[in-house]
């Protein structure tokens, strides 16, 4: 070769404007991943699981729909295979929430704008939060301390929010849904420290 161009020497100032620019795209990148999660979910301690938008309804509530009662649901099943069967588009079921029974671990599945298909009676979908509970209505100890305290205060805020009183006349089983089959949350949760916790989360 005739000529040889030779590469310029990076300066150490070139380095850090290039170290700089370099972080930049990562930075806003990893803030925007922040803020799409925080927007996602309505109580600022649940992770986003979505479910399928196969099983709920896209609505405006509560503008669309005044928001009256908060539905007390037990899975009868674990907390992942719930959140798994929510994620089926196939299933035609959801609810707001899930509670996790060894620890409390709050996961959203649908923004409590919209209507979740979890109470079996259309009016009570449109006018209600469904809360999910790892468990089974047969097997108490499913029902620990930490699920109790992380639902209840899930619960007050939900009430607080929309002005739900917080009685039993308003947080209701999902057996007391007019027209249901269903028995949960079952005769072993505690409706009287449930009510107790929500009052004084």
């Amino acid at each position: 070769m005739d000529s040889e161009r030779t590469a310029p020497v990076p300066t150490r100032r070139r380095l850090l404007q290039g170290a700089a620019l370099a972080t930049v795209p990562y930075t806003l990148l990893s803030g925007t991943r922040a803020a799409a999660q925080a927007r996602a979910v309505d109580y600022p301690s649940a992770e986003w699981q979505p479910a399928s938008a196969s099983n709920y309804s896209r609505s405006n509530r509560p503008t669309s729909y005044p928001l009256d009662y908060v539905v007390i649901h037990v899975t009868q099943e674990t907390y992942a295979d719930t959140l798994s069967i929510f994620r089926d588009p196939e299933k035609q079921v959801s609810a707001h929430y899930v509670v996790r029974s060894s620890d409390g671990h709050v996961a959203q599945c649908v923004r409590e704008a919209d209507i979740a298909w979890h109470a079996g009676n259309w009016d009570y979908n449109t006018r209600s939060i469904g809360i999910e509970h790892e468990g089974w209505v047969d097997r108490p100890e499913y029902f620990t301390d930490a699920l109790y305290e992380q639902s209840a205060r899930l619960t007050a805020a939900i009430c607080t929010a929309y002005g739900i009183p917080k009685d039993r006349t308003h947080i209701i089983a999902h057996h007391e849904v007019p027209g249901s089959d269903h028995t949960d949350p079952g005769p072993f949760w505690d409706w009287t420290r449930y009510i107790r916790l929500v009052n004084f989360a």
